[in-house]
């Protein structure tokens, strides 16, 4: 198996532990190290057959970046940069984070907006995950009853993270052989 690229958004480093966590589930062997993608360009995810993309969702359904007071650019600067992209051929798995209690009409909505965007490129969108065993009241992440990657909540369900990661990224390896 080809290296998995781990590229993240973030600006208080929730998103950015569980880009560590993914990481070292997968092993050196497999996955490259996570790169926040304020470091990263087009190119560096061209290098790479398969991703795992990560964003937190800001305040009422928004893409971390500048906008929303972030401290440097992140997923909303980056995602211009795709347009005309080719990403045919790659795999792409998405996780986001958000609070399903206290925005419970956006949870997890970025999650959305780099899935349609790099699908929107060709890729091919692996990780698609369950909607039960959470508590929100509507999501654009959600397509055809599904969440289009892993949703976690750090701040209601963290308990859960652990056995949800686990659970997803077994699934991508399944996806990727």
């Amino acid at each position: 198996m080809a290296k998995v690229g781990i590229f993240f958004g973030t600006d208080t480093g929730n998103t950015r532990r569980i880009a560590k966590d993914i990481a070292t589930a997968l092993g050196s062997a497999i996955a490259a190290k996570p790169v926040n993608v304020r470091n990263a360009s087009v190119t560096d995810m061209l290098a790479y057959d398969m991703l795992i993309l990560g964003t937190p969702t800001y305040g009422e359904g928004l893409l971390p970046g500048l906008s929303t007071g972030n401290a440097t650019e992140s997923w909303e600067e980056f995602l211009p940069t795709l347009a005309g992209q080719d990403f045919s051929g790659k795999k792409v798995a998405i996780y986001g984070l958000g609070n399903q209690k206290g925005y419970p009409t956006e949870f997890v909505d970025a999650v959305f907006y780099l899935y349609e965007q790099f699908k929107h490129c060709g890729a091919t969108i692996i990780g698609e995950w369950a909607t039960e065993g959470y508590h929100f009241k509507a999501s654009k992440a959600v397509v055809d009853g599904r969440f289009v990657g892993l949703a976690l909540d750090q701040e209601n369900q963290k308990d859960l993270t652990p056995e949800r990661l686990d659970t997803w990224l077994k699934m991508l390896a399944e996806a990727w052989d």
